[in-house]
């Protein structure tokens, strides 16, 4: 299991939560921008729920295969 200690318990940076927008904007799965961000994907949720960021779901299929009928 991956710990994210790195940057638990810290005050979010304006840095970060630029990060955090544009990475969601790009459709980055939550537990890939927790990552990058040294945050759980909890408190990923918790920041853009705070700062009204949209977390979409995303396509997570590997290599962009997309699901036929």
């Amino acid at each position: 299991m991956a710990k994210y200690n790195r940057n638990s318990g810290k005050e979010w940076s304006q840095e970060e939560i630029r990060q955090l927008r544009t990475l969601a904007k790009q459709d980055t799965p939550t537990r890939v921008i927790g990552l990058k961000l040294g945050r759980t994907p909890e408190a990923v949720y918790t920041k853009a729920a705070e700062e009204r960021i949209s977390l979409k779901p995303t396509n997570q299929s590997p290599y962009g295969w997309k699901k036929t009928n």
